[in-house]
């Protein structure tokens, strides 16, 4: 499911231009919000098999509580009948909290890769190289501010008023100084 995924961050490195950094992790965007409608279908196969199990296991206790009445009243055809259909149904209820039991397990496995995956992505969105390091708490700030174009505390004037020039020479000199305290 998240071998693309793997592929876009395999790709992405410190080499790559912007834009093709942004045609990647837009790629990984994508493949993520797939990942999620996967997981999604997961779940409802295994909400499908928790119905089927409920079902299931009525009728083993239909068909045990059956063969007590059969056995009651000493009909040992209906017993015979009543055990067929228990065996059956039990070994139904075994499969099912079986296959159950792996699709939980599935689906703790595929949402754990995904939040890796969305973890990467987002480092890969603030410029951070796969296997690199993330960035600090202030760091990150500053990559939101710049994506955002919000005014930091060192900027004199609100971000309303200054210039799209302004804008662009401070969000270039906030990260050209982010880029250089991250070592890059």
């Amino acid at each position: 499911m998240f071998e693309q995924i793997r592929d876009s961050l395999k790709g992405l490195s410190d080499r790559l231009a912007p834009e093709e950094r942004r045609r990647v992790t837009s790629a990984m965007r994508d493949a993520l919000v797939h990942a999620k409608l996967g997981i999604s279908e997961l779940k409802e196969g295994a909400r499908v098999t928790e119905s089927r199990l409920a079902a299931e296991r009525a009728e083993l206790d239909t068909v045990r509580r059956r063969q007590g009445l059969a056995a009651q009243i000493n009909d040992a055809e209906t017993v015979a009948i009543a055990e067929r259909f228990a065996a059956q149904h039990a070994d139904r209820v075994a499969m099912l909290e079986s296959k159950l039991m792996v699709q939980q397990q599935e689906i703790t496995m595929v949402e754990r890769e995904y939040e890796e995956m969305s973890s990467q992505l987002r480092m890969a969105m603030a410029g951070v190289a796969p296997g690199g390091t993330s960035p600090d708490l202030a760091a990150r700030r500053e990559i939101d501010a710049l994506l955002n174009d919000e005014a930091t505390p060192e900027s004199n004037a609100p971000p309303a008023r200054r210039t799209r020039a302004e804008k662009e020479a401070d969000a270039e000199s906030r990260l050209a100084d982010l880029t250089r305290r991250m070592g890059k």
